[in-house]
């Protein structure tokens, strides 16, 4: 323990979740203030020494995510300048990740962006959840924990104790978390090859793989508009599926995506608690969320302890 004294503290994106964290880790929240001023800027004042602690600065980028990364950036800025040992940025959901390289001329990484901006910050070090692609890491130079909230959905699903299951990736660049959450749940797997023409617009085309008469779990990172997950269940359901179930990591659930998932072949909808719930997802009785708490807690305690991180893997489930 070379970093002084662990001190939690939380932005305004996710506090639900921030307290929970601090419930399983037995630690109080710092006091720390985040407020706006009249015309929109960001006041961040931390009311209390942080002088060499070892810092865990929780604080995600859902909707607004502009604002959610703002806040972000100016509490490490005053976390570094009030003399902090390490400074940790714990971000649920990482914004800006699906755009981490060039798919045509003249676009930007803003991935890539978002990582100079935090580490130029003050930020040591990063705890995220289930990144979009497994290259962000590479965009800081210093350790990025990713973690995955895998075991904890397939611990959910395995409740329901259902017979003849396929796990199914929505499209080809989601077959590594598809295969993992096979293995955990000892399913075969199946992929949905599809075509995206243009941001946030995606079409099935070929199911890749058995699901005749078949539970199908369709498992992604995120899920935004919810077409791709709502156009993978029809697709299913055409092949024989008997039903569809939809696990994700990141609920943003923004646009039409409450109003397709009301209307979709998908029987129940299971997210983590890494992006809080809106009014309208709230009241859609399929969807249902499971804590990240005790995942991200426990890295936390083994980052400040010097213990391995990635151990938390090799009993997978089981933290």
């Amino acid at each position: 323990m070379k970093y002084g004294v662990i001190q939690l503290l939380s932005g305004n994106s996710n506090f639900a979740l921030s307290k929970n964290i601090s419930k399983y880790l037995k630690l109080n929240l710092g006091n720390a203030k985040v407020a706006k001023f009249s015309d929109s800027e960001i006041s961040v004042q931390i009311n209390q020494s942080i002088r060499g602690a070892d810092v865990f600065v929780m604080q995600g980028m859902p909707s607004p995510a502009n604002d959610n990364l703002m806040e972000l950036l100016i509490m490490l800025d005053a976390l570094k300048r009030a003399s902090a040992s390490r400074i940790t940025a714990v971000i649920p959901y990482f914004g800006y990740a699906r755009q981490d390289r060039k798919t045509h001329p003249r676009e930007p990484i803003t991935a890539k962006l978002v990582a100079d901006l935090i580490s130029v910050a003050g930020a040591d070090r990063v705890i995220s959840v289930d990144l979009h692609s497994g290259q962000i890491q590479g965009f800081f130079d210093f350790p990025v924990d990713n973690l995955t909230a895998v075991s904890i959905l397939a611990d959910d699903f395995r409740k329901k104790k259902l017979k003849d299951v396929v796990v199914v990736s929505p499209d080809v660049g989601g077959v590594v978390r598809a295969r993992a959450m096979g293995k955990l749940l000892s399913a075969p797997l199946a992929i949905i090859e599809k075509r995206r023409e243009k941001a946030n617009e995606s079409e099935a085309l070929n199911v890749i793989g058995d699901v005749d008469g078949k539970v199908c779990v369709l498992v992604d990172d995120i899920i935004d508009t919810a077409g791709t997950m709502c156009n993978g269940a029809v697709a299913l359901k055409n092949k024989g599926a008997t039903a569809v179930y939809a696990y994700g990591t990141h609920g943003v659930l923004s646009g039409p995506a409450i109003d397709r998932l009301r209307k979709s072949e998908i029987k129940e909808i299971v997210i983590t608690d890494t992006i809080p719930l809106h009014n309208a997802a709230r009241n859609l009785k399929k969807i249902r969320q499971v804590s990240v708490a005790q995942l991200i807690g426990e890295a936390i305690k083994r980052t400040h302890f010097d213990k391995s991180v990635s151990s938390l893997f090799k009993n997978i489930g089981k933290v």
